[in-house]
């Protein structure tokens, strides 16, 4: 991944930047569509009170977890891809 005795090229740099906001703007948008899917009928329809607690609580505990993992799921696919040995997905 280094190219240059442990240093980064600008290229390398740009690469890991361009994946980390990749990761960040797709988490995003992945936890916000489950929360819409989960916690969006309590917005849409008069449901009873439990019934939206509930939904707003799963909605509110899962799309967080969503987010990490599909941010942590793109950086260790992004890290692999990068290891000395590999091919590069370019060629």
């Amino acid at each position: 991944m280094y190219a240059h005795g442990g240093r980064r090229t600008k290229a390398e740099q740009d690469a890991a930047t361009v994946e980390i906001g990749y990761a960040l703007v797709s988490a995003a948008f992945a936890a916000a569509v489950l929360f819409g899917a989960v916690a969006g009928p309590t917005f849409l329809f008069d449901l009873p009170h439990p019934v939206s607690t509930v939904l707003l609580g799963l909605g509110t505990t899962v799309a967080p977890v969503v987010f990490m993992a599909r941010v942590i799921s793109v950086l260790v696919r992004f890290q692999q891809s990068a290891r000395p040995g590999r091919t590069d997905p370019d060629s």
